[in-house]
C-alpha cells in the first residue's frame, strides 16, 4: 500500500478531455486503498483532518490551497475551528478521476 501512495503523490494531474468517462468502481477500490484515511461516497473522496487550534488548521488549509494551485485541481474545504474536511471530484467528468486521487496523496503527505 505504502507504494501506491509514493506513486500517486509523484505523480502530477492532468486535464480531463470532454468525454472522459469516471472512474469505475474497481479502479476506485484499488486507489483508495493508496490514500489512507480517505473514503468514498457519492462520486467523491473526503478525508477529515484535524488540529490542535485554528492557526495549525489555516497552516494546513493554505498548504491544500498551494497543492490545488500547483495541480491546477480543486478541493471543496469544509473548514472549522480546529478541523478541515477535504473532498475531491472531478466536475468535468462528473466523478472521480485519477486526479483526485494525486491530490489527496499530495495532502496526505502534509501530515507527518
Amino acid at each position: 500500500m505504502a507504494g501506491n501512495v509514493i506513486d500517486l503523490a509523484a505523480k502530477r494531474c492532468t486535464p480531463c478531455e470532454e468525454g472522459t468517462p469516471s472512474l469505475g468502481d474497481e479502479e476506485v477500490g484499488r486507489l483508495l486503498a493508496g490514500v489512507p484515511g480517505w473514503e468514498h461516497a457519492d462520486g467523491s473522496i473526503a478525508r477529515r483532518f484535524e488540529f490542535k487550534n485554528w492557526c495549525q488548521t489555516m497552516a494546513f488549509v493554505n498548504a491544500v490551497a498551494w497543492v490545488a494551485h500547483c495541480e491546477n485541481h480543486h478541493p471543496n474545504l469544509e473548514v472549522s475551528y480546529r478541523s478541515c474536511r477535504v473532498r475531491y471530484t472531478t466536475h468535468a467528468i462528473g466523478g472521480l478521476s485519477e486526479n483526485d486521487f494525486i491530490c489527496a496523496a499530495k495532502v496526505n503527505a502534509l501530515i507527518p
